[in-house]
């Protein structure tokens, strides 16, 4: 039923804006030629109210389905809880972070370890065989 709602819905779009883009403007744009027989359905005075009464229509169609969506969206997703799994701060307690004892509090840089005796106190490799 929503998803016949919604097509019903693009359509009912579609012809509001046809509708709208006829229509003669107070610039005269788009809008139909003010030539033809005076009287009649699509005189110029007959074409305008036509198209105002469609316009109308359609706007009033068009409304009335936008409520009546969004009252069966709500219906339709109802029920739904919100995952929060991957919320800062909220790590399971059954996994901890392997990483947590490798971690540094403090922000300082970790302790390097000393050179082995004998190694080149640079950080090229070959330093330590130029001199040799």
């Amino acid at each position: 039923m929503f998803i016949f709602l919604t097509v019903v819905q693009a359509l009912v779009a579609a012809a509001l804006v046809g509708v709208i883009l006829i229509q003669k403007s107070e610039g005269g744009g788009l809008g139909v030629g003010g030539g033809g027989s005076p009287s009649g359905l699509m005189s110029a005075r007959g074409a305008a109210d036509f198209l105002t009464r469609s316009t109308a229509v359609l706007a009033t169609i068009f409304v009335l389905l936008s409520i009546l969506l969004a009252a069966l969206a709500v219906d339709v997703t109802t029920g739904r809880e919100i995952d929060t799994s991957l919320e800062r701060g909220s790590t399971p307690s059954a996994q901890p972070d392997p990483l947590a004892p490798a971690a540094n509090q403090d922000g300082a840089a970790a302790p390097e370890a000393a050179p082995p005796e004998g190694a080149p106190k640079s950080d090229d490799p070959l330093a330590g065989a130029v001199g040799q």
